[in-house]
């Protein structure tokens, strides 16, 4: 048996010492065998080349004094010049700090939102009822954040909106949902959970559904109620799927949605609604600044990288799943 174990291991060797000398020939003859593999590969690399990389270059605008009629080289350079403008604004730690609370309460509130229902819809055995649930929640994705305020001050007005009718029928004062500071980013946030909620338990759903049935099986046998099989089995199962939408989403931690806050704010609610996106907007694309916003987009890219590498670091220890 010794004899044999050596002999295998010295074929294996060998084979091993072949396929490094002619590496050249491996990947060929690889490629030749799933060309058509490479075929269908190649429109997705190209547009990433295309629309994403390519595009890149353009970056180097936030290091010059652009001008739109003297081009990207023409331009001088100004070194870290725009990014001193945009550190040293009075509003930018507000505008900065404004960000970070919309896209934390994103992340407690509107990133659970879509796996409890998943949850919740996984429990279901009537699968007409469930199919009609679902369709109904994902709907409210294809709908435009314009049409969505408009739904949003249909309900939450105070001369007409439905909310507040019904306060005043209950006896207490009208709140002025829309024009307040103080609800500004539930409303906002709120909004967001009610649009995108259902859109996102399809991927949760998707997940579940890649559980065996098996492990449920074993899991009552061993005497496990629901609850147990939630905790034991469920929500383990679903781990992978949810740890790489969570890191995905601290990657774009100062992404919070133009269109969603653009729609809602208003000036009455600019000291606790203005995030970096709308500033990007007022003072680089309409003033023209086209400098100061590529400097505004080079920053967010430069911290969401920062907080994605590190997030998947702390996760690859903690839960063993990370994106690489």
């Amino acid at each position: 048996m010794n004899q044999a174990a050596v002999q295998q291991k010295a074929s294996a060797a060998a084979k091993l010492q072949k396929a490094q000398a002619s590496p050249k020939e491996s990947f060929w003859k690889f490629l030749i065998k799933n060309w058509p593999l490479y075929v269908m590969l190649a429109p997705v690399v190209l547009y990433f080349i295309v629309f994403k990389y390519v595009p890149l270059l353009g970056s180097v605008i936030a290091f010059k004094d652009y001008n739109i009629f003297e081009g990207f080289w023409n331009s001088p350079w100004v070194g870290f010049k725009w990014f001193r403008i945009l550190f040293e604004q009075p509003s930018f730690l507000r505008i900065f700090g404004n960000t970070l609370i919309i896209s934390f309460y994103q992340i407690i509130f509107a990133f659970p939102a879509p796996i409890i229902l998943a949850l919740l819809l996984n429990e279901v055995r009537l699968t007409a009822f469930k199919r009609t649930v679902q369709t109904l929640v994902y709907l409210p994705h294809f709908l435009s954040w314009a049409l969505v305020f408009g739904l949003a001050y249909t309900m939450l007005s105070v001369q007409t909106g439905l909310v507040n009718n019904l306060l005043q029928q209950l006896g207490w004062e009208p709140i002025n949902f829309l024009q307040s500071t103080s609800w500004f980013r539930i409303v906002v946030v709120g909004a967001g959970v009610w649009k995108e909620m259902g859109w996102s338990t399809i991927i949760f759903l998707a997940a579940l559904t890649g559980i065996s049935p098996s492990l449920y099986e074993a899991a009552k046998i061993d005497g496990a109620n629901r609850w147990n099989q939630l905790v034991h089995v469920t929500l383990p199962g679903m781990l992978p799927s949810i740890v790489i939408l969570l890191l995905l989403k601290v990657g774009n931690v100062l992404d919070v949605g133009f269109e969603q806050i653009y729609v809602f704010l208003n000036p009455l609610t600019f000291q606790v609604g203005e995030v970096l996106d709308t500033y990007s907007f007022r003072t680089g694309i309409l003033s023209g600044q086209f400098s100061i916003t590529t400097a505004i987009g080079l920053f967010k890219s430069i911290i969401g990288f920062v907080l994605l590498v590190s997030a998947n670091r702390l996760s690859n220890k903690l839960t063993g799943e990370g994106l690489y």
